[in-house]
């Protein structure tokens, strides 16, 4: 028997023994009172348990949301290798100290004007192939 239905027992027993006629009846409907409140206060919580975890569910979904809209964009960490970033090399302009993003294709084609500055900046691609072998 769970407690609502052992509750209901003992207030039937209370109820068949006639218990108003002897001495320490108050006792028992206290003591069946004091039970009835102690269920009625589990039900309140199971209740709020069930709301808590309707919101945990809700927070999951809304987490697993952003993950997947984080995980699809570009991290652009230095060890970054998305596709978003493979191809891409940062540099600092030495005149203006300012970060330039190129691609393969302007490191291939040796060099490119700073758009912050207007100074040249020089590729060296030679020291790179050196680097890898």
């Amino acid at each position: 028997m769970n407690t609502v239905e052992s509750l209901g027992y003992l207030k039937g027993l209370l109820d068949g023994l006639d218990v108003d006629n002897k001495n320490g009846a108050k006792i028992y409907k206290a003591i069946v009172e004091v039970l009835e409140n102690i269920v009625d206060d589990i039900d309140e919580i199971y209740e709020e348990i069930d709301s808590v975890e309707e919101q945990m569910d809700a927070i999951d979904e809304d987490l697993a949301a952003v993950e997947e809209y984080l995980d699809d964009d570009c991290c652009c960490d230095d060890d970054c290798d998305c596709e978003d970033c493979m191809g891409e090399y940062e540099l600092e302009c030495p005149a203006c100290c300012e970060t330039i993003v190129v691609d393969e294709e302007t490191v291939a084609e040796g060099g490119l004007e700073c758009p912050n500055c207007g100074e040249y900046l020089e590729f060296d691609l030679d020291g790179e192939e050196e680097d890898k072998e």
